[in-house]
């Protein structure tokens, strides 16, 4: 699969097979992730492989999807706006790394914010308020969601002379 073709058929997962993916998989994608863009190389992300106990405290009513591997991706705060924004940015880029890895080997994710809700920053052990939490479902997809429309490119670029 190209890198286009890759970001083009990338979609959220809703439902899961119960396979599971292999540790050392998952772990390689997380790898490829890490090569993410991040300002003076600070990695301002943290991983949480998510067991079966605190996935039940989670209490996310579907489930991630009955996902057979649920990972927490924490971003860094900062009281300072910039640096949380660079913090974020790059975690996020970290987050998508690794989505478009997994669905190159046919896996899928399902990307939730669950995480910033004071329940799950409790439960997840997760105290620094500046600090971002996004909560993925990792398997292979029980079914690939149709491609959505989106807006003409054209429509959301401006040349400044």
């Amino acid at each position: 699969m190209d890198t286009i073709e890759a970001i083009v058929g990338r979609r959220n997962i809703k439902q899961f097979k119960s396979e599971p993916i292999a540790e050392a998989t998952w772990k390689k994608w997380l790898e490829a992730a890490s090569y993410a863009p991040n300002h003076r190389m600070n990695q301002p992300w943290e991983i949480l492989v998510i067991g079966e106990e605190t996935r039940a405290k989670l209490n996310h009513r579907p489930n991630f999807g009955d996902a057979p591997l649920v990972l927490a991706i924490v971003s860094q705060g900062s009281e300072k706006p910039v640096e949380r924004d660079e913090n974020l940015v790059a975690t996020s880029a970290f987050i998508q790394n690794f989505c478009l890895a997994a669905h190159a080997e046919g896996a899928g994710t399902r990307w939730t914010s669950i995480g910033n809700t004071p329940n799950a920053r409790e439960i997840l052990g997760v105290s620094d308020e500046t600090a971002t939490i996004w909560v993925l479902g990792v398997g292979y997809p029980l079914e690939v969601p149709e491609v959505k429309e989106r807006a003409p490119i054209e429509t959301k670029t401006r040349q400044l002379s």
